[in-house]
């Protein structure tokens, strides 16, 4: 195909090939793959996270024999085609592959044939192939997309799709029925090339679309096209025969209504669905779903559950959908509780029974029976999983299913696969074999923790450290330009999906309220309080103001008290337990010099957390302390005058701090915001959880602050 072709004005896809990056690849076929996979996955339209297959044949010398022979590179398993690097990629001798037909002893033995890909493999770093590797095998062109974009699902998902697929391409595009992926379904796609020779593609029942060329810019052309034209065929058809899913029912609430009522209900949601493991949350209002979840349409399709394999796989075979007014007070959480108990329990019974009623010998243990998607009318979508990243990209794969029935219904009826369709997909040996082979979690991994001030110094350690620990984080500080440097640094650290910010002063009651809302949005809830926001004020007593007093016991004590009750709301909603860590000080035990106002304060904010730690015992919260002594690295407290005071205290010059304070230690060390980090790990991290009302010292060893 001429790369000079017209059509590069799309509508409904995004056109991204760059001509000229394209041709420094000339020749290198695997770097024309990953190049055309890579802006192909940037169009969440085409494909979605984690979903479809790309590959390209080309030939190759063998390593043994020196000849040149045909190799097929292909995204191995559990890979993304928008990340997709040579890394991710398998490499297989195609004429080994394709001899595989010869041992295929049908389709009761299909997963066998996956381990015999190992056999194939032309590339000893290669990534394990995935189980569409016979797909792409088994089909002559030298450039293969296989992508599940939604317009392709839904004329695949509908009732009429093979008629409405050989109607709208005139025989252009193939027809396969549903299967399973695996070894037949590439001897099925060979079939009906071989039955239309010529055509340029090959629709899956309910699962997505193959598309091909003989260069990787003819297969890139070639699938925006045929997508496309899926698209403008819908398009035409929404609201021709009846109102998109049937017309609206309800009306959506104002946008900051509806983030009000998913921060209020996001807690109570969260407690029920960890109720095996921890859950992270995500939640969309996007118009998309608040178009189906408003429909009359709403409660026929929802219980069908999705088409796409990729789809259910990370939704579960269907939503929950609430059976709430959009505008109800939310406030009576015990009332709340009471009233969406009956749903939990009533979708657990339902996955069990499907479990139950379709489940093989030799079927692995059920999998956590709470839903991962609940629809909440008029205010939005939330889906709960084992983190952040699998959460969004679950509303991602739902939000596409949306699309789909939407689609399908425009044009036909929505179909979804059979039960035990869906129930062999989902309870898949090879899915569980992969499920098997991924990480085990860490020892935060489903915590979302909020630590105040931790745009910097103790605060920022605090939050690496849970993070890297596999928590997810709020990270928040009163200095707005502070907290930019701060999103910067982790979002090139950790990415998007790892933590979130919010301005927050801990003096300002609507800051402490707007940012537990933002880490019920952004995750859920919290289970992690560490309070850690603080300032400090030296000076001898004749010299302290009434403003130093109150600035000191507002920050440190009632921040600190008004910080803890917002938390323990939200951990009371969840009903999960939690932690509340107060980063306290040295100062809380030892009497110093010119010290009165912050060492006083910080007494009390010890004694708090000691009576905090008395009245939650019985909500499995712990309150815990932790005290360090002079951590000036990265500290704004040193930016201050707090240095200068100390030193003219001690008779030392302000450099000279440092080895002062280290000296004066039993340890002699300087003490670091990692060392508190670790501290707080060690309260959170599951070696201590049965440990409330306790202090830590990390201070390298102040014989005066022993506490017995």
């Amino acid at each position: 195909m001429d790369q000079t072709v017209s059509t590069k004005n799309f509508k409904h896809v995004s056109y991204l090939w760059d001509e000229a990056k394209a041709a420094e690849m000339e020749g290198d076929e695997v770097a024309l793959l990953l190049y055309r996979s890579n802006l192909l996955g940037a169009d969440l339209r085409l494909t979605n996270y984690g979903g479809g297959n790309t590959s390209c044949k080309a030939m190759a010398k063998d390593p043994l024999s020196g000849k040149e022979t045909e190799i097929m590179w292909i995204k191995g398993s559990g890979g993304d085609i928008g990340t997709l690097t040579r890394s991710g990629l398998a490499a297989l001798y195609v004429d080994r592959l394709r001899s595989l037909k010869n041992v295929y002893r049908g389709i009761e033995s299909e997963d066998e044939m996956v381990e015999l890909f190992n056999h194939c493999i032309y590339d000893l770093d290669s990534k394990a192939p995935s189980i569409d590797t016979p797909l792409h095998g088994f089909l002559p062109f030298n450039h293969i997309d296989h992508l599940h974009p939604d317009a392709a699902i839904a004329i695949a998902a509908a009732k009429d799709g093979k008629k409405i697929t050989e109607e709208l391409f005139e025989g252009t595009i193939g027809w396969v029925d549903w299967q399973r992926p695996g070894f037949d379904l590439g001897l099925q796609l060979k079939n009906c090339l071989d039955e239309n020779p010529g055509i340029r593609g090959i629709m899956l029942g309910s699962h997505g679309l193959f598309t091909w060329g003989d260069t990787a810019y003819e297969s890139y052309i070639n699938t925006l096209e045929v997508i496309e034209k899926c698209a403008e065929y819908l398009e035409q058809n929404f609201g021709k025969s009846r109102p998109v899913f049937g017309g609206q029912r309800i009306q959506s609430l104002a946008d900051d209504q509806r983030k009000k009522q998913a921060a209020t209900i996001a807690p109570i949601l969260r407690g029920f669905c960890s109720s095996n493991r921890h859950m992270v949350g995500h939640f969309t209002d996007d118009p998309k779903v608040l178009e189906f979840i408003n429909s009359n349409d709403l409660e026929r399709l929802a219980p069908m559950g999705t088409s796409c394999p990729d789809h259910f796989l990370r939704t579960k075979i269907s939503p929950l959908v609430l059976d709430i007014k959009p505008d109800e007070d939310l406030s009576d959480t015990k009332a709340l509780k009471e009233r969406l108990k009956p749903a939990f329990e009533d979708y657990r019974k339902m996955y069990t029974e499907y479990y139950e009623n379709h489940k093989h010998p030799n079927s692995p243990a059920m999998r956590d029976s709470n839903p991962v998607i609940i629809l909440f009318p008029g205010v939005g979508m939330f889906s709960f999983s084992k983190d952040k990243q699998t959460a969004r990209v679950a509303a991602e794969f739902y939000t596409n299913a949306i699309n789909v029935m939407k689609g399908a219904e425009a044009v036909s009826e929505y179909t979804s696969l059979p039960r035990q369709e869906a129930f062999d997909i989902e309870y898949w040996l090879l899915e569980e074999a992969k499920l098997q082979r991924m990480p085990k979690p860490k020892a935060l991994s489903g915590k979302i923790a909020l630590v105040t001030g931790s745009a910097g110094g103790i605060g920022k350690a605090i939050a690496k450290k849970f993070a890297d620990e596999g928590a997810v984080v709020v990270i928040n500080d009163n200095d707005a330009g502070r907290l930019d440097s701060a999103n910067e640094e982790f979002k090139k650290q950790y990415g998007k999906d790892k933590y979130t910010t919010a301005l927050l002063d801990v003096t300002n009651a609507e800051h402490i309220s707007a940012a537990m809302d933002v880490a019920a949005l952004a995750f859920g809830g919290v289970d992690i309080v560490v309070n850690c926001a603080g300032l400090s004020i030296s000076k001898p007593i004749e010299e302290h103001t009434d403003k130093d007093w109150d600035l000191l016991y507002d920050v440190l004590v009632k921040g600190q008290f008004k910080v803890t009750q917002a938390g323990i709301e939200v951990m009371r909603k969840q009903d999960l337990g939690g932690d509340v860590l107060n980063i306290v000080s040295k100062n809380a035990l030892v009497s110093g010099p010119n010290n009165a106002g912050y060492g006083s304060a910080k007494a009390a904010q010890l004694h708090l957390s000691r009576l905090n730690a008395a009245e939650l015992g019985a909500d499995r919260i712990r309150v815990n302390v932790v005290n360090p002594d002079a951590v000036i690295s990265d500290s704004k407290i040193w930016q201050s005058g707090w240095a200068e005071g100390r030193a003219k205290a001690y008779g030392v010059k302000v450099e000279e701090l440092p080895a002062f304070y280290a000296k004066r230690t039993l340890l002699n060390e300087i003490i670091l915001p990692e060392d508190i980090a670790n501290a707080c790990f060690v309260f959170t991290g599951g070696f201590l959880n049965k440990s409330t009302g306790n202090v830590l010292n990390v201070d390298g060893g102040v014989a005066m602050a022993f506490v017995r």
